[in-house]
């Protein structure tokens, strides 16, 4: 996590009274008066930022983009990773529980997805389709989720979207762990293979008298 410390604008308008103030009620138009004017100007802002020093907020530190040396797979895994980043952005904005860890759900399998690729790049195709028709459509509904819910009105139109995203995530999540699930396809089909030729070598050998 990154922390980014936002200052407090307290001590700013604490300033400009003073200044305000002093101009108001004293002289000031001898060099000494604007001394004076100076020094508890910055005593009034230093005393300020002590007293209100702003708060801190923390961030994802951002990753290093994986290099796995082809262009094509590099590139694709940049896109995921913009791609969770966006989602990761919009989750944190989100107030409602249950669509936070639907959304949080969401991201843990994409990630998942991508991942897939730096173990087995024959996936290429099937994520890249993923990538470019599927995930953008769920970042559209998880940002007019954040939108409709930041608009503060209590509405028709604006109660019956934020619902039937919210049904929509369900949907969105169980058809993710569906592609997921397909990527292991090929790896099945071997595991199958391997079996079968290990039993027919058992029966060969008289190991194995019945089927496995």
């Amino acid at each position: 996590m990154i922390e980014i410390k936002k200052k407090s604008i307290i001590p700013v308008y604490g300033l400009a009274a003073v200044w305000v103030f002093y101009c108001l009620v004293f002289p000031v138009y001898k060099t000494w008066h604007f001394i004076v004017l100076a020094c508890v100007g910055v005593l009034t802002y230093t005393v300020l930022a002590k007293l209100f020093p702003g708060k801190s907020e923390f961030i994802e530190a951002p990753k290093e983009p994986v290099q796995t040396g082809d262009e094509k797979l590099d590139a694709l895994l940049a896109e995921g990773e913009t791609a969770l980043g966006e989602m990761r952005r919009l989750r944190e904005k989100i107030a409602n529980g249950t669509v936070y860890l639907k959304t949080d759900e969401l991201i843990d399998i994409t990630d998942k997805i991508f991942k897939k690729l730096l173990v087995e790049p024959n996936t290429y195709d099937q994520i890249k389709r993923f990538a470019d028709f599927f995930l953008p459509t769920s970042i559209k509904l998880l940002s007019t989720y954040d939108r409709f819910d930041q608009s503060g009105v209590q509405g028709e139109n604006i109660t019956g979207t934020l619902e039937r995203i919210n049904a929509a995530l369900d949907m969105t999540i169980n058809s993710y762990k569906k592609f997921f699930d397909s990527l292991f396809e090929h790896q099945a089909l071997d595991i199958e293979t391997d079996i079968s030729v290990l039993e027919t070598m058992l029966k060969r050998d008289g190991f194995l008298e019945k089927d496995f």
